[in-house]
């Protein structure tokens, strides 16, 4: 069984809170993650269970043997309010481990019961160093502190690596059929039903077409109204669809980046799927001839960088923000890490060479702030290369 890396700071939350949440996506690994705290075990997806906790949320609770993992809350959303009830009568840290697959958080009306109460904490697919056994080596950490270090990794098996995702079900499948049939199952199991779980809509096929023209998308700027013409829906089914996605943790908008430099900034937030194996099951990419023959190959590229940013993020001790960086003068650049008054400016390449060329939007924002900034390019080739001391180019084998 893997080490995951948020372990440590699950441990942390179980001490000092008496209800914390471990949400993500469906199938991340959030039951089998939750069992190792070895502690009574519920099930809400048991019909048997979930009437009984329907009907009594309450008594449910109180007769409960504690400490207790609860899996899937979100399918009886009652709870919520006994378990405030319960806390505020018998506060015990490490009581209730909550698990739930879509964020019931979103909702303000959660946020006032439990607030003071709960401690959220995110889990996402497994991650190269999840993969690779190193669970504790922190990317993101080692990007602002300078330590680079890079594990040669052939460009092919880094393609696969992409292609398959983090999953964790995934990692054991060898055919592009094994893939194929296993999102498909995840795809109409899961989000499908959840969506319609959440949404309350009957359309499901414009909502299929919706996910399929996003997860497209990723890596673009959000623009709603030429997503509805697209998908021939109204702005409002598309906010309500975005809505859906980011509760299920399938979807990411990453907010624009700002500074005073005398730049006007754009304001739209960019999409970005959470899982580069989902997205390449939608585009339809199985294998790297495909890959590498595809005009989404850098939208893999990115969306994989991406991902791999916010799980590391996700256990990161100093709180770290992601942006992305565009002006209306058109300078781009794909990520903004930004920690206290350090910046680590980010661009991502395909392609398996890298010049100084690749770095002039990192650059000319290095010479117009006062931030410290640090420039990095990820790109598809094997070496680390210094451009100068403010600047490196670093392969995808750093992931690794």
């Amino acid at each position: 069984m893997l080490e995951r890396s948020i372990t440590p700071i699950l441990d942390t939350a179980l001490k000092i809170s008496p209800i914390v949440l471990l949400k993500g996506a469906r199938q991340v690994g959030k039951s089998t993650l939750a069992m190792q705290k070895n502690q009574n075990y519920i099930v809400l997806d048991d019909v048997s269970t979930r009437i009984n906790a329907k009907d009594d949320p309450k008594r449910f609770i109180e007769i409960l043997a504690k400490p207790v993992t609860i899996d899937e809350i979100q399918k009886v959303p009652e709870l919520l309010e006994a378990l405030k009830i319960y806390v505020d009568k018998h506060r015990h840290n490490g009581d209730f481990l909550i698990t739930g697959s879509a964020n019931i958080l979103d909702m303000k009306t959660t946020q006032d019961t439990l607030a003071g109460r709960i401690i959220e904490i995110d889990l996402y697919p497994f991650s190269l160093k999840e993969k690779a056994k190193k669970a504790q080596e922190n990317i993101v950490d080692m990007l602002f502190e300078h330590k680079f270090s890079s594990q040669k990794i052939e460009t092919n098996q880094m393609v696969k690596e992409i292609l398959r995702g983090g999953y964790p079900d995934v990692q054991n499948l060898t055919t592009s059929l094994e893939k194929k049939l296993w999102f498909s199952s995840y795809v109409s199991t899961y989000i499908e039903r959840d969506a319609r779980d959440l949404g309350e809509f009957r359309d499901i096929d414009s909502f299929y077409r919706f996910v399929n023209i996003i997860a497209s998308r990723s890596t673009t700027l959000l623009n709603k109204s030429k997503i509805a013409k697209e998908v021939g829906i109204r702005i409002e089914t598309v906010e309500n669809y975005l809505v859906i996605l980011q509760q299920t943790f399938q979807l990411q908008l990453l907010r624009p980046f700002y500074d005073n430099i005398g730049k006007q900034f754009v304001k739209s937030s960019k999409i970005f799927l959470n899982d580069t194996g989902l997205m390449s099951y939608f585009l339809g990419i199985y294998t790297i001839e495909q890959f590498e023959a595809s005009n989404y190959k850098g939208a893999l590229v990115e969306t994989f960088v991406f991902n791999e940013l916010l799980k590391h993020i996700s256990f990161t001790i100093e709180d770290t923000k992601l942006y992305h960086y565009l002006t209306n003068d058109k300078k781009e650049i794909d990520f903004i890490l930004q920690r206290n008054n350090q910046i680590v400016a980010i661009e991502v390449k395909s392609s398996s060479k890298v010049s100084k060329d690749d770095f002039r939007h990192i650059m000319d924002y290095q010479k117009k702030s006062s931030k410290d900034i640090f420039g990095i390019v990820f790109y598809m080739g094997e070496h680390i290369l210094h451009i100068n001391d403010r600047c490196v180019a670093l392969p995808l084998g750093v992931f690794y």
